[in-house]
């Protein structure tokens, strides 16, 4: 039996699931926290998703995503008994780490996934690419045609070179506003 070595001091760790499974893991997880009275030694477990707004065919919609899909975080002591209690989980495949160790993450990869995972940024997901030829469908600029010139899907915008006075002139619009041709 491989022994942890990381055993004293609560830390957060990857664990790895087979993909799909991950919120099942989580629930399992926390049934077999209270079943085995690890309470003092596993103390969260959380399955890190971001909203995103995804764009396609001019409709928008709205979805939580899993930032790490195959994976669950556990804030935990790794002593022998915790460690056997996650890794012998049904869907677990493992700790992130060595072959029989498991590696911890840092404070700051911890505090950037759980902030990311807050809430706080909206992520757009536009599947449009550049020079794809699109009309809009929205807005004052309806019914022309255009091509992609540019994408920013941070802010969810796209930015479209329309022909008008003889030349592209480029137009910023929502990306929901246009519609691949």
């Amino acid at each position: 039996m491989a022994r942890q070595t990381y055993g004293t001091e609560r830390q957060w760790y990857a664990v790895h699931t087979y993909s799909g499974y991950e919120d099942a893991v989580a629930r399992n997880l926390k049934q077999r926290i209270e079943s085995f009275g690890m309470k003092d030694k596993i103390f969260n477990v959380v399955v890190p998703t971001e909203k995103k707004i995804k764009i396609k065919n001019g409709r928008k919609t709205e979805a939580r995503e899993k930032v790490f899909p195959g994976y669950v975080l556990v804030d935990m002591i790794a002593s022998d008994d915790a460690w056997s209690v996650v890794r012998n989980t049904p869907q677990v495949t493992g700790f992130v780490g060595t072959a029989n160790q498991a590696v911890p993450l840092s404070p700051e990869e911890v505090e950037k996934i759980l902030k990311r995972a807050s809430g706080d940024i909206v992520r757009h997901a536009i599947d449009l690419s550049e020079g794809d030829a699109v009309v809009i469908i929205d807005g004052p600029f309806k019914d022309l045609d255009g091509k992609v010139g540019e994408i920013d899907e941070e802010r969810g915008k796209v930015k479209v070179l329309v022909p008008m006075f003889g030349r592209e002139t480029p137009v910023e619009l929502e990306a929901d506003q246009v519609q691949r041709v």
